[in-house]
């Protein structure tokens, strides 16, 4: 079993070589504005699963990744040379949905938001269906109050 804490780290540096790869050496005109959001690897350091964003439309993106699975071997192999390891983990590319979230996140709290705002408005002009107090108050109550002390001597006023 591999260390978790060595895991994350070969993760982190293959995370680091593959950015620097697809930043300086990488020359594939279908490779558009990539962003290497993540890599994970399995805890055998067998198989690594690099996460990317691309910015741009659909079609950019589909070139892109026909891009990175061409450049995958020579991405790997530099991987293997840069992080020494005995067993040079295979490359897996995957598209990282983290802005079509993010977006979809946003579009929720701005509904979200406009929402609050037409309650608010139609709070602060709105009344009370009933009365402004929806509780009987009777002015006979009130006098019996103030001489009822709690005591049981209610009665004995009633009676003198």
């Amino acid at each position: 079993m591999v260390d978790a804490a060595r895991a994350r780290k070969l993760a982190d540096r293959i995370q680091q070589i593959v950015a620097e790869m697809l930043e300086r050496r990488i020359k594939d005109p279908r490779l558009g504005f990539v962003t290497v959001t993540d890599t994970r690897i399995t805890n055998d350091l067998r198989d690594a699963t690099v996460f990317y964003t691309v910015y741009g439309t659909e079609e950019e993106r589909a070139g892109t990744a026909a891009a990175l699975e061409s450049a995958k071997g020579i991405i790997r192999s530099e991987v293997g040379r840069q992080t020494g390891v005995r067993h040079t983990p295979s490359l897996t590319f995957k598209l990282d949905s983290l802005m079509e979230n993010a977006a979809h996140i946003d579009d929720l709290l701005a509904k979200a938001r406009r929402q609050d705002a037409e309650v608010a408005a139609s709070a602060a002009t709105a009344k009370h269906a009933g009365d402004a107090n929806p509780y009987k108050e009777d002015a006979d109550d009130d006098e019996e109050e103030d001489g009822d002390d709690g005591t049981g001597g209610g009665a004995a006023r009633a009676s003198s």
